[in-house]
């Protein structure tokens, strides 16, 4: 059976779970060619998949910019997208459907006041948005340089678990587990000191070859804002956890808590 049918047949099941989650090949090529996936255990991948499929059959994909949408990109963008609920359920993204998907980095507008009142309009070159209750954009491109610490699927979407609150300001909505208090004080602790660390390079570095980037085993996008600094920082938990844990072990083990999972004690094999 296509891809697609099975897809339509799984939306005819009333909310009823799917019996497995996707194509053996399909889901083969795709684990296959997400490295990050490789420590996850018979149990989780089982999972993953289940969850893959069933998130499939509820969200609606739409090529932009001349792409044509395949089978493999769905599913790759749907396996990313669902690890961080891997224990978490699909609930999490409960309040929207749609996913647009651009060949590449794609324009936004944007719109700002001052603090003036003076209003500004620019474009801004974007490899994935998250709407507050509308859909989800991403670069095709940017999807499939996942791998080395840099997802842009994990960042939209952590942003979404961000927004299931309100704004995305980098504290989701949390478990009774985890006080709002013990999260936001080992948050914004590390989100300071990275904006800083970021500024004291900037200063040194100046207009040298070596770049921010470079020097920096996090993106410094982080330091935009806490809702960005939680969203690279999910990137870099699920992609290189040791990275993670070298830099913020406090915060790593909040992300343990909150997602329920630990990457780095995983064993890489498959």
């Amino acid at each position: 059976m296509a891809l697609a049918k099975l897809f339509d047949a799984m939306r005819g099941w009333l909310g009823g779970r799917p019996p497995s989650g996707l194509p053996d090949e399909l889901w083969r090529k795709t684990v296959d060619g997400l490295r990050f996936l490789a420590g996850l255990d018979a149990g989780e991948l089982s999972r993953l998949r289940e969850l893959a499929g069933r998130f499939l059959a509820e969200k609606e994909f739409t090529a932009a910019g001349g792409l044509e949408l395949t089978d493999a990109m769905r599913a790759s963008i749907a396996v990313q997208g669902c690890l961080p609920i891997l224990n978490l359920g699909l609930g999490c993204y409960r309040d929207w459907i749609g996913i647009v998907v651009y060949p590449d980095e794609f324009v936004v507008p944007r719109t700002v006041e001052d603090e003036f009142g003076v209003v500004h309009e620019y474009d801004d070159v974007a490899s994935g948005e998250a709407w507050e209750g509308g859909p989800l954009l991403i670069s095709w491109r940017d999807a499939q340089m996942a791998g080395d610490g840099y997802n842009v699927v994990i960042h939209e979407f952590a942003h979404k678990l961000d927004m299931l609150n309100g704004e995305a300001d980098g504290v989701p909505p949390l478990p009774a587990s985890i006080p709002r208090r013990e999260w936001e004080d080992a948050l914004f602790a590390a989100y300071d000191d990275f904006c800083a660390r970021v500024d004291a390079l900037e200063a040194r570095l100046g207009t040298r070859e070596e770049s921010v980037e470079e020097a920096l085993a996090i993106d410094p996008y982080a330091s935009e804002n806490p809702g960005e600094f939680f969203a690279v920082l999910s990137e870099t938990f699920f992609e290189t956890p040791d990275i993670a844990y070298r830099e913020y072990p406090a915060l790593y083990a909040l992300f343990s808590r909150f997602y329920r999972q630990d990457p780095r004690g995983r064993s890489g094999d498959r």
